[in-house]
């Protein structure tokens, strides 16, 4: 059972409240995706991560997880279609279009892997 303790301030009795320990890190792009997901679409896992004091380290551990996964991906993708330093060094523009479309190709499977389920 759950007692509350109460101070005196004058003629009232004031309740001792405070906010769990939040953990300690940045929420980053993926994990701030994850939080406007949760609002809009999982309210009740939402209220629950809020509630229970847990939602910044759900989202830190979602966006750490998404950002290594992305990673990951761009990596496998770029070795697949031999995108490498030769073609940065030679052919910029090339080099930056198959970065770009590797990258968003990556963070469209993790999306729907990860960040909204």
């Amino acid at each position: 059972m759950n007692e509350i303790i109460y101070h005196r301030e004058g003629d009232y009795l004031i309740p001792d409240l405070y906010l769990p320990k939040q953990p300690k890190g940045s929420i980053g792009k993926y994990g701030r995706l994850r939080l406007n997901y949760l609002k809009d679409f999982k309210k009740g896992l939402y209220t629950e991560l809020l509630i229970s004091g847990t939602l910044k380290q759900h989202l830190i551990e979602i966006d750490k997880s998404t950002t290594d996964k992305v990673n990951q991906l761009i990596k496998q993708f770029a070795e697949l279609e031999h995108i490498d330093e030769n073609l940065k060094e030679h052919h910029q523009m090339e080099w930056v279009q198959a970065m770009n479309n590797i990258k968003n190709r990556a963070e469209e499977i993790v999306f729907n892997e990860i960040l909204y389920m």
